[in-house]
């Protein structure tokens, strides 16, 4: 699926603004107050005084950038537009010379411009979705139900990396023992674990406090090659990013980490494989030490620590998964794999290339994520058909037919929602 992201919400109102002729875009030339604007180009515009009467205005800059309000005085030779200070208007400060602004007639109010794009975004949702790829997922050689991403809508293909190059650093099938912290207690948990014989169970009491940390000492390793670490961590308690860190130095004891690495949020009770960039792997020629760092008092908690490797991410080689051996369970949101997927693809990162419904558009700064042609047009035409000229509103929808034609061609996909 082609990337036809593109315009933000302001760059499309102003467009249909143009299409439907009922826009000026201008600049305050001097300092006006909390309801009143100057603008001496108005002069060029056509209308004497009281013509804007009820227009509105839309500020896309300055302190009052976003805020709406209607106009209830024009005069026009000081060039003054008074504004509306009542309910739902919430400028707040005096506008001054080089604050932007858009004018607009009065029976195409800019809100309802932006749900009209939103119409357009809902419409097209289900043909055209923004594009996704996805390796938060790794199979462990039994489970076979997995939890779709959040932000996943449909799923077109799911591939497993067959193979990377790699180095381990540390199996955790054998203790951190090299420095442990007083309210660490270590030991290898041989029931809970994700590979080989067992996994570092880290009980962490009440008294530790940001910064302590458990080492483990391993042959100098040369890793200067690889560009992220992998791993399995499971929590008893919710963390956020960074509350936990991975540790790796070419001094004993992680004395002065070369890797600092920051461990993403993490569910409770929930083995996570979590994947971060090496922050410097031209540094790391000779890491002797691999360590868990506590960074943020999480209180008393229990952390399990599985298989730390490194990899280079740009050799993985990746083999698509044959559709007959998954299904989604849209009820529950699960990728369901069948029992030979085990043998196929026992402990490999998983990759699924899908999509998310196109976003909303909810601030002026919120990039479209389909084509930006269909969105203007199919919004236009709305505009017109709920305007005084419905007679305008046939041509702009035809071409947002069109447009919708040409969308992506979706094929072998499976929704999720």
């Amino acid at each position: 699926m082609a990337v036809i992201q593109g315009r933000t919400r302001k760059e499309l109102r102003q467009s249909i603004g143009y299409n439907l002729g009922a826009l000026y875009v201008g600049s305050a030339t001097s300092t006006g107050s909390t309801t009143t604007l100057v603008d001496t180009s108005l002069t060029t515009v056509i209308g004497g005084n009281d013509d804007h009467i009820g227009k509105w205005i839309i500020f896309t800059s300055g302190d009052n950038d976003g805020d709406i309000a209607r106009v209830t005085d024009y005069v026009a030779s000081s060039t003054t537009l008074t504004f509306a200070a009542g309910a739902g208007v919430t400028v707040g400060a005096s506008t001054v010379s080089g604050n932007t602004y858009e004018l607009w007639d009065g029976e195409y109010a800019p809100t309802r411009i932006h749900d009209f794009i939103n119409q357009a975004i809902i419409s097209a949702t289900g043909q055209v979705y923004d594009p996704i790829e996805d390796i938060s997922l790794h199979s462990d050689g039994h489970t076979l139900r997995f939890d779709i991403p959040s932000n996943i809508s449909m799923i077109q293909d799911i591939l497993f990396r067959n193979s990377i190059e790699s180095t381990r650093l540390h199996s955790c099938n054998t203790v951190f023992d090299e420095t442990v912290d007083s309210d660490f207690t270590v030991s290898v948990d041989t029931e809970d674990k994700k590979q080989g014989t067992g996994a570092n169970k880290f009980v962490i009491a009440v008294g530790a406090s940001a910064g302590d940390i458990a080492t483990d000492s391993i042959t100098s390793k040369d890793i200067s090659k690889y560009d992220y670490l992998e791993c399995w961590i499971k929590s008893t308690v919710a963390t956020s990013a960074g509350n936990l860190k991975i540790l790796l130095d070419d001094s004993a004891s992680c004395a002065s980490p070369i890797e600092t690495l920051s461990v993403p949020a993490l569910t409770a009770d929930t083995w996570t494989f979590v994947r971060i960039a090496l922050s410097n792997p031209e540094t790391n020629t000779a890491i002797i030490s691999v360590g868990l760092e506590y960074d943020s008092d999480l209180g008393a908690c229990t952390l399990w620590v599985d298989d730390i490797s490194v990899v280079r991410n740009n050799t993985a080689e990746w083999v698509k998964v044959p559709r007959n051996l998954w299904r989604i369970d849209k009820q529950s949101q699960d990728i369901i794999f069948d029992s030979y997927f085990d043998g196929l693809a026992p402990y490999d990162l998983l990759k699924i290339v899908g999509g998310d419904k196109p976003a909303l558009l909810s601030a002026d700064s919120t990039s479209n994520e389909i084509s930006d042609d269909y969105v203007m047009q199919e919004a236009t035409g709305r505009a017109f058909l709920a305007s005084d000229r419905r007679e305008l509103a046939a041509p702009w929808l035809t071409l947002s037919s069109a447009a919708r034609r040409n969308f992506p061609m979706l094929t072998n996909v499976r929704t999720i929602s």
